[in-house]
Order: C-alpha cells, then sequence, then structure tokens
C-alpha cells in the first residue's frame, strides 16, 4: 500500500545549517554553560543567544523590513503564478526576510522571462536550473 503514496508538494526544511568558528575559550563557556543544565547542548545555547539578539534589536529589524519592502516569512512562487504574471506582462521583483520558495515545476525560462530581482535574507529554494537561470538577477 506504501508504494501507492505520493508526495504532493515536497517538505520545506524548517531550518538552514549554518556553521561558525569560536575561540576556545567562548566554546568552553558554552560547554560550561550546558554543563550546568542552563542549556541542553551547544545548539540550544546558540539559538537562545541569537533570538535574544534579535529581539534586542526587533525595532530596527521591522523599520529596515518595511524600508525595503520585504515580505516577512515564507514566500511561495508557483508556475501558476509566474504564467499570470507573464500573461499580465508583469516582472516580479522578490524581496523576502525568511524563505523563498520557487516550485520545482517551474521551467528556467518562465523564471527568467518573470522575475526581474530576487532578494533573500535568508535563504532561497529553488531548482538548480532556475537558480542558473536567475543568477545575475539574485542579490
Amino acid at each position: 500500500m506504501t508504494g501507492n503514496v505520493q508526495e504532493l508538494r515536497p517538505k520545506v526544511a524548517e531550518t538552514e545549517k549554518i556553521t561558525i568558528n569560536l575561540g576556545f575559550v567562548d566554546l568552553g563557556h558554552v560547554d560550561l554553560m550546558v554543563q550546568e543544565g542552563f542549556y541542553s547542548n551547544r545548539t540550544d545555547f546558540i539559538r537562545t543567544a541569537i533570538r535574544n539578539q534579535l529581539e534586542r534589536h526587533s525595532d530596527v529589524v521591522k523599520q529596515s523590513t518595511a524600508r525595503k519592502n520585504l515580505d516577512l516569512g515564507l514566500r511561495h512562487y508557483t508556475r501558476e503564478d509566474l504564467e499570470v504574471a507573464r500573461r499580465s506582462g508583469e516582472k516580479l521583483h522578490i524581496n523576502v526576510l525568511g524563505l523563498a520558495t520557487i516550485a520545482l515545476d517551474v521551467p528556467p525560462e518562465l523564471a527568467r522571462a518573470t522575475i526581474a530581482s530576487v532578494v533573500v535574507l535568508g535563504a532561497l529554494q529553488a531548482s538548480p536550473a532556475v537558480k542558473a537561470a536567475l543568477a545575475d538577477r539574485i542579490r
């Protein structure tokens, strides 16, 4: 029965992996905080520190988001969205703070014909062919 199951929409990763370099003393402090039970692991410490800094600067982030006309959160562009834009002669300017996705069934030619610029602070998920077609428009 499970051989008959089809995934209608691929799962979107909820996180993006990043790598940081820390000095040995800073890393030791993190490990001490974990060892003392303040945090469950290094990742928990780092996520908490990042969230605290984002909260501390939330007014600046809100002002910058508004000034730069950024969509906040998840923005998904379907093939239909791009076909509608093409029919109306509209060029899309993708400005996202969070995650922007372009559907996997979007051909590179359609993306190139309808997307004028891509600014994503966070992550952009699209097929390698679409990313290559938009390479000169992604900032």
